[in-house]
């Protein structure tokens, strides 16, 4: 029985080692993505590139950098075409 016993142990051990590198994986993910998106937002603003089109600076708030965060690259697109529309993204 001991026998069988290490040999379930050894599956439930790599099973859970291939959840926890599944779940490592994509919380990097999207740690580099969170990072990549407020990075973006703060050189649109650094470079002033909202001046080419006429606009102010997006605003650096809690609202435009949990959206950059959570969406990346895509949040800062939506951000930037928010910001083009005129819909403000303040409290």
């Amino acid at each position: 029985m001991s026998l069988l016993a290490a040999l379930l142990a050894l599956i439930l051990v790599v099973v859970i080692a291939f959840v926890l590198y599944k779940v490592v994986k994509s919380v990097t993910t999207l740690i580099i993505n969170a990072v990549v998106g407020v990075v973006l937002l703060w050189l649109i603003n650094l470079l002033d590139l909202m001046s080419i089109v006429g606009r102010p600076d997006i605003p650096i708030n809690l609202i435009t950098v949990l959206i950059c965060a959570i969406g990346g690259v895509f949040g800062v697109l939506i951000t930037v075409v928010l910001h083009l529309l005129g819909i403000p993204l303040t409290l």
